[in-house]
């Protein structure tokens, strides 16, 4: 079917400053909590209304070591961190993603956690494509092992502004992308931990497919360095527009990747090529 002009969803009416926050978690819970919250204090220091931490922020250590440090919602060192820093700064923050237990003690859920400024819990996702690979050379990747898989797409309203929720290796699967954009999603949120491989060879141009072919804006987090000796992430935190234009990026090294989503950009994009309006499902 074809889906008519006035089906398609209304174009904001504000702008959005955003933040994407980049850091080398590790091991150490505390360190990692303290390092993001200076760096969420900062980008709302900057002016932004929300801020995106990457996947893992809380601990990124050995392959599997998650299901160690499962928490409940709102509970727990890294959740309950989450939830104060939105609070304090009056922001939304999109907490990367965390661990949360299940009803199985041998399984957790990759979980992103939406905060809002008031410190209530606004989303969550549960990231549906988990990271099984061997890669030729490199450790090999069973996120299965230890995580249940979510089943829900997951949208959250961020001041006037549709906002899909992804994690990571989903973004090799473009048909989650597109199920966003058809509920009406006007940005899209990526949190990640890419292997150096990957994500020197998929990352940045995977973000821009993404965002070109759902015309939608597009907060891309990522972990950078080395967190553990068998695991090491490949960062190029960045912002891409709806026509794909990588706003701004942060290659290497920690901090605060920030921009402001141009409702003005978002009805250009979609008025010149009019994809979303012409698609057949």
């Amino acid at each position: 079917m074809y889906f008519r002009v006035e089906e398609l969803p209304m174009i904001p009416t504000e702008p959005l400053p955003v933040a994407a926050i980049q850091l080398r978690s590790t091991g150490d819970v505390a360190d990692n909590l303290a390092r993001a919250g200076r760096l969420v204090d900062e980008a709302a220091g900057l002016g932004a209304r929300i801020a995106v931490l990457p996947e893992h922020f809380g601990r990124m250590g050995r392959e599997g070591s998650a299901r160690l440090s499962g928490e409940r919602v709102g509970e727990g060192p890294v959740s309950s961190f989450a939830r104060e820093t939105a609070l304090r700064n009056r922001i939304f923050l999109a907490a990367g993603s965390l661990p949360l237990v299940t009803d199985r003690d041998d399984r957790v859920t990759n979980s992103l956690l939406v905060w809002a400024p008031d410190g209530t819990l606004a989303a969550r996702y549960d990231k549906m494509h988990l990271f099984d690979v061997s890669l030729a050379g490199e450790a090999a990747y069973r996120e299965s092992r230890h995580v249940e898989p979510g089943a829900k797409l997951v949208t959250v309203d961020v001041l006037g502004w549709k906002l899909g929720l992804s994690i990571c290796y989903d973004l090799r699967f473009p048909e989650l992308y597109r199920a966003l954009s058809a509920s009406g999603v006007h940005a899209l949120v990526v949190p990640a931990a890419f292997t150096v491989p990957t994500g020197r060879a998929h990352w940045e141009l995977l973000l821009r497919a993404r965002a070109i072919e759902n015309q939608a804006w597009l907060i891309a987090a990522a972990q950078w360095g080395s967190h553990a000796p068998d695991r090491e992430s490949w960062g190029r935190s960045m912002i891409v527009d709806p026509w794909g234009d990588v706003v701004a990026r942060r290659d290497e090294g920690e901090g605060v990747v920030i921009a402001t989503l141009d409702p003005g950009r978002l009805a250009e994009v979609r008025s010149a090529i009019p994809a979303l309006a012409n698609r057949r499902m």
